[in-house]
Order: C-alpha cells, then sequence, then structure tokens
C-alpha cells in the first residue's frame, strides 16, 4: 500500500474548504431564524423611534424643534434599515428554487426602506420652518411620501414564492 502523499492531500484539503467557504446557503429554516432575528431588532428600534418622535412632537413647542425631532426619527431608521440590510446580507442565501433572487428580494427591499427614511430626512431638513403653518403642511407632504415609499418596499414574507421558507417563517420560534 502506498503512502498518501502529502501535497495531494494538502491540495485536497485546500480544495475541501475552499469549496465549503464558498457555499453561503443555507436550509431553510437557519436562513430564516437568521433573517427574524435580524429584523426584530429593527422592528424594535424603528417602533422606539416613532414613539419617541411621537412623545417629542407632543411637546415640542417650535417648528424648529418638531424639525429637529423628526431629523433624528428619519435618519436613525435609515440607519436601523441599513444595519437590517447589513444582517440579511450576512444570512447568505436560503437553500431553495430561487433563493438568490429571494435573499436580493429581502435585502432590496431593506434598501428601499432605508433611502426612503434617508429621502424622508433630506425632504424635512430641506424645509423652512417659517411660516409655522407652511412647515407642518410640507411635514405633510413629507410624510405622504414616506409611506408611499415606504408600502412600496414590500417586505412581505407571506408572498415568498417558496413553500419551504414559508413553512420556515411560521415556523421557526425567531420568526414568532
Amino acid at each position: 500500500m502506498r503512502p498518501a502523499r502529502p501535497l495531494a492531500l494538502l491540495v485536497l484539503i485546500a480544495l475541501c474548504a475552499s469549496l465549503a467557504a464558498c457555499s453561503d446557503s443555507h436550509s431553510p429554516r437557519a436562513w430564516a431564524a437568521s433573517v427574524c432575528t435580524t429584523l426584530e431588532p429593527w422592528r424594535t428600534e424603528i417602533g422606539s423611534l416613532t414613539t419617541r418622535t411621537q412623545q417629542q412632537m407632543d411637546t415640542a413647542t417650535t417648528p424648529g424643534q418638531a424639525k429637529e425631532n423628526l431629523m433624528r426619527l428619519f435618519s436613525g431608521a435609515a440607519d436601523a434599515s441599513e444595519k437590517a440590510r447589513a444582517g440579511v446580507v450576512k444570512a447568505g442565501v436560503p437553500d431553495v428554487d430561487g433563493g438568490s433572487q429571494i435573499a436580493d428580494g429581502f435585502t432590496g427591499s431593506l434598501a428601499a426602506t432605508r433611502d426612503a427614511y434617508a429621502k424622508a430626512e433630506s425632504g424635512v431638513e430641506a424645509l423652512a420652518t417659517a411660516p409655522a403653518q407652511t412647515f407642518y403642511q410640507q411635514v405633510g407632504r413629507v410624510v405622504e411620501q414616506l409611506q408611499s415609499d415606504y408600502q412600496a418596499s414590500g417586505l412581505d414574507t407571506s408572498k415568498l414564492s417558496s413553500a419551504e421558507l414559508k413553512a420556515a417563517f411560521d415556523e421557526v420560534p425567531e420568526c414568532r
């Protein structure tokens, strides 16, 4: 029996390691759990920012304070959305038919959400605070546009084209 040649063995080990490293495909359950683990803090942060802003808006006495509060909300929401997008990218690709397109859909949706908040922040930043009535009317328009842009971003797991992923999102504890 001939002993294995060290160079051939090293090449085989390196090849196996590189193939394993290149695979960023994950089972539907693992991918769904990773995505939900990423999205939960994002949802919480958006909710907290919205609640704090609403509380501050209720006590704000000037358009300048309102503008500052809204800019902080939209900036924080854009940052949280980018963090969530990056987390979904790290989750890799679900090992299902069309997995790459599904992963791209999630990251694209979060990028669109991030961009919607950034656009709203820029919109509010550009507003003059006087006269107050005009300022608040224009804020209303910025918020309407944000709502439209946000709805168009469409992060909805109920419309997944993969039965395996739909089941995974319904079953894994991280998504409940």
